[in-house]
């Protein structure tokens, strides 16, 4: 990984950690290409279907802006059983046995590729959180489909043409 996109993780995942000390639990990604933009979808983990609807209109937007580098960062209650790490929302149950908040990252860089990684967080009894150091995984990493930022990283190294997608683009000035 390169430092202009450990910038950008460091950024993206400060952004989350923020609106999660707010009691928000919105998934947010940052794109680099011919200008930055930020997108934050709160629905994101209501379910698969509106992941993948967020994913499918951030890569249309990703293509427009010609994006050579992204980070996309999602809240979310993990579990790992030593073979495969688990995933939910953070508001559909209290913690279970084994299970940790955790803020988990992906990100892209044409040149260097795709990184994974996670800023784990604990609450104090008043519950606001208290987040780790900024992990970054340097063990080979097999996501699943599922995984937050998958969908949108197919769509943009399968060079599909999005441009009936409505984008997520702002009125630039």
């Amino acid at each position: 990984m390169n430092a202009d996109t450990w910038t950008l993780v460091e950024d993206i995942t400060s952004r989350v950690q923020r609106a999660v000390r707010a009691g928000d639990y919105p998934a947010i990604l940052g794109l680099q290409g011919d200008w930055n933009l930020f997108l934050s979808d709160y629905p994101y983990l209501t379910s698969w279907a509106t992941a993948l609807a967020f994913e499918i209109r951030a890569a249309a937007t990703a293509k427009a802006l010609h994006t050579h580098r992204w980070a996309l960062a999602v809240p979310q209650v993990c579990y790992d059983d030593g073979e495969i790490i688990q995933a939910r929302p953070l508001y559909t149950a209290p913690l279970q046995p084994g299970e940790t908040e955790t803020i988990s990252w992906m990100s892209y860089d044409a040149t260097d590729g795709v990184d994974y990684g996670h800023v784990e967080f604990a609450r104090r009894p008043d519950g606001q959180p208290v987040f780790d150091d900024l992990e970054y995984f340097t063990s080979p990493v097999q996501s699943l489909p599922r995984h937050p930022g998958g969908a949108l990283h197919r769509l943009l190294v399968a060079d599909i043409d999005l441009s009936e997608i409505t984008l997520s683009l702002p009125t630039r000035r």
